[in-house]
């Protein structure tokens, strides 16, 4: 029997293999798709880190349409698209739910939130109610910095007793900043909300508490924080700068 914590909302993903799961097509080539059954999730932060082209980006966005979010972002009330692009993986992931339901919910793709904020615009133009803009702190989005518009919805929007998913959100954030989102992050688990992130940041990797998938050539793997590639490449470049250089910026003879 699996243990459930208070906290809860999305317990597991799991990966059923049936018409249509084709192995020798993408995504379901790669190896973190393939030998994938059942994805467990932390009932406050996971986390899932690798390479470029690993799959985690593709893994984070099929988990995000399977709970029903938008495949660009935002609100589960978000339903337009620009350019489609997400793969066909979300259709063979099925969430094991607990019964406690989150009262709210976002996906961030650092890609397309830009494209978010183009739809607030619209959505505000038609009227209709209560600008939409001012549940993300009245100003809009595009009027503001990449880091200052996701903040802005840190801050704002995100309202606690959520589930949200965020892929790669240290793309709008300096390192100072950063640690600015550990703490915002800090504040909303214990408002009781669940986190699920795709990142390459050491920092944002450094939250407490969580669970660490890092992709491997055999499939995804749980693994420590210290023992992430991204901490331990991090770590032995400032250890050793100028040892890196060195090697890396050689001229050939």
């Amino acid at each position: 029997m699996r243990a459930v914590d208070a906290q809860h909302y999305w317990i597991a993903a799991r990966f059923e293999r049936r018409e249509g799961w084709d192995e020798n097509a993408y995504p379901f080539n790669l190896p973190v798709v393939r030998n994938l059954d059942e994805l467990e999730l932390h009932p406050k932060v996971t986390f899932l880190v690798g390479e470029n082209g690993s799959g985690k980006s593709t893994l984070i966005e099929a988990l995000a349409i399977a709970w029903g979010f938008n495949a660009e972002g935002g609100t589960k009330n978000f339903s337009f698209g620009t350019r489609p692009s997400h793969s066909e993986l979300h259709r063979f992931v099925r969430p094991i739910r607990s019964t406690k339901r989150a009262r709210d919910g976002f996906f961030l793709r650092a890609e397309s939130y830009f494209n978010v904020g183009t739809q607030i615009e619209a959505l505000d133009q038609g009227g209709g109610g209560p600008p939409i803009i001012n549940s993300y702190g009245g100003v809009s989005l595009h009027e503001q910095s990449h880091g200052e518009s996701f903040f802005a919805l840190l801050e704002h929007r995100f309202g606690g007793g959520g589930l949200y998913i965020l892929d790669e959100p240290e793309a709008a954030l300096s390192p100072n900043r950063q640690l600015s989102f550990l703490s915002r992050l800090h504040e909303l688990v214990n408002q009781k909300s669940q986190f699920i992130i795709a990142t390459h940041s050491p920092i944002i990797l450094g939250y407490p508490d969580a669970w660490i998938y890092q992709t491997t050539p055999s499939g995804l793997e749980r693994v420590e924080y210290e023992d992430t590639d991204h901490f331990q490449i991090t770590r032995n470049f400032l250890n050793r700068r100028q040892t890196f250089l060195d090697v890396l910026l050689e001229d050939e003879e």
